[in-house]
């Protein structure tokens, strides 16, 4: 069944009227909507709650316009990742899923999506979560009628991070938890992506010691974000698939660093489409709906030879620094400011670098 993908802009932190349109216009009924990912204008951090905003405004829409009844719509994973520093433009990109069948000999974007296992704040950080996400792919993988790992482009998430009163949750039932409650975020992404790499046959099970401490290991198809508003693994999975039908393709790469936009559009060669050997936006003749990406400050604090100082900047996170960097990269590359480009890449893609996804409209 053929997969529609639609940008939308967020015009306010609670906005979900760009889908509303669309809904209207009849680019997708309310209830073939089956995931949505979005950037809002958030710190990105801990008390980040403009994710919980934007979650509770696009589900009331598809509430409004469809069938579903208010618990089924609370199923729909909706990964929200916040933070917009430096150009990037507050924005979704709306998923759903139509009756239409597709050409056998030709692959098309397919998804699945799945919920893990509960993840308990003992299990951040730990092998328990790797495994509980590992499954939790696989079974969006079967969701998405794809079979062959390497078919699959994009695995996006949503996971727990810690909060005091989870913390104390574990302590009253005599547990430890693996990290500072600020630390939380990283070891939460880096942790899924493990599982992610597991499920995928990237890298075999990696022992306890080398969570978040060996970065040769890494999925190249994670972006893995992680919040306040859940207590499970998220999961929506994106690949190529014959047959699929629609009119959309997928593609992948890394970033090697955060200079680095060749790797942007590698991802879109990937997808499908066709550029010169230096492009640029105007190559892409309109055909590409978005780029996702993770990025990460290099620890050796070091571009290319050349000192960096996010790491020892007092004032402003790192997490903000390399996140408008790389996104003032992306929106060169492709010529829209709505791109998706999330931090705390521990284990997604290579150390200092990152993922780059691409969706690209490639036509009936």
């Amino acid at each position: 069944m053929a997969i529609e993908v639609v940008k939308v802009e967020l015009k306010t932190v609670s906005d979900a009227s760009g889908m509303e349109d669309a809904i209207k216009k009849g680019q997708f009924a309310a209830d073939e909507v089956i995931a949505v990912i979005g950037k809002t204008e958030g710190n990105g951090g801990v008390n980040d709650f403009t994710r919980i905003l934007a979650d509770e405004a696009f589900r009331r829409v598809l509430l409004k316009h469809g069938k579903r009844a208010e618990p089924d719509i609370k199923q729909i994973p909706m990964v929200w990742s916040g933070g917009c520093d430096g150009v990037i433009t507050p924005h979704a990109t709306v998923f759903a899923r139509n009756g239409k069948k597709g050409d056998a000999s030709k692959p098309r974007l397919a998804m699945g999506t799945a919920i893990s296992a509960t993840l308990l704040p003992e299990d951040i950080g730990r092998l328990a979560m790797v495994e509980k996400v590992a499954a939790g792919v696989k079974a969006a993988m079967k969701n998405a009628g794809i079979d062959n790992p390497k078919d699959v482009h994009y695995v996006q998430t949503k996971t727990p991070l810690l909060t005091i009163d989870s913390v104390l949750d574990a302590e009253k039932r005599h547990q430890t938890v693996a990290c500072e409650v600020h630390e939380s975020m990283g070891v939460s992404n880096g942790t899924t992506a493990l599982g992610i790499a597991v499920a995928l046959g990237e890298i075999s099970m990696p022992k306890a010691e080398e969570i978040c401490k060996n970065l040769d290991l890494y999925s190249s198809v994670a972006s893995c974000s992680s919040g306040v508003e859940l207590n499970e693994a998220q999961i929506v999975l994106l690949g190529n698939a014959p047959g699929a039908g629609g009119r959309y393709k997928i593609g992948h790469s890394v970033m090697k660093d955060a200079l680095d936009i060749d790797g942007i559009y590698d991802s879109i060669r990937d997808a499908g489409l066709t550029l010169p050997e230096r492009p640029r936006a105007s190559d892409l003749g309109g055909k590409l709906v978005n780029v996702f990406m993770k990025c990460e400050a290099d620890r050796t604090g070091k571009l290319r030879g050349r000192r960096q100082i996010m790491l020892d900047d007092s004032d402003v996170s790192w997490h903000r620094h390399i996140k408008a960097a790389v996104g003032g990269v992306a929106a060169t590359a492709i010529g829209d400011a709505a791109v998706f480009v999330s931090v705390d890449a521990m284990h997604q893609g290579p150390q200092g670098g990152g993922p780059c996804i691409a969706i690209i409209d490639a036509g009936e």
